[in-house]
């Protein structure tokens, strides 16, 4: 056995695309929960467009999967249903509303957080839906509920 073979073998596994379902089955509900890679995603098909996303809210882990996607400033985003945090399907900005205090007459503006969410790839191939987990360096607020005690999808085992 090498030593090195063994290293690799793990980090080729969470970037491996992971069947998650049938695409008329997600048509169908337009929402789908999956383990992939033991994390735990939500995949939305919302307007033509999969998207796939972290199942727990990063602001305190919230399940998006019960959530309502809604429009804000062009974006569709998942709202969160514990505390109504507006997070985009595409890139996973947390999205708020700003005014300037200094002007009386301003009208509030959709500003972003930054990326808080973790985004995962999804691809369709001969009518199968894959999820392939976020291999991006950055630390995003989501990856504190995406394991460990906070999850939703319980195992069988």
């Amino acid at each position: 056995m090498n030593l090195d073979d063994s290293v690799e073998e793990p980090e080729k596994k969470e970037c491996s695309p992971v069947c998650v379902g049938k695409e008329d089955n997600i048509k169908k509900s337009g929402r789908m929960t999956a383990v992939v890679h033991d994390r735990e995603v939500v995949i939305f098909y919302h307007k033509g467009e999969y998207h796939a996303m972290d199942i727990r809210c990063y602001h305190s882990g919230g399940p998006l999967h019960l959530g309502e996607i809604e429009d804000f400033d062009g974006r569709p985003c998942i709202v969160c249903p514990w505390h109504k945090y507006k997070i985009t399907l595409a890139t996973g900005e947390g999205l708020y509303q700003s005014i300037n205090p200094k002007d009386p007459s301003a009208k509030p503006k959709w500003s972003s957080k930054g990326i808080k969410q973790r985004i995962h790839t999804v691809t369709v191939d001969d009518g199968n839906v894959y999820v392939t987990l976020s291999n991006e360096p950055y630390k995003c607020d989501s990856d504190f509920y995406a394991t460990g005690d906070f999850k939703v999808i319980k195992s069988p085992f």
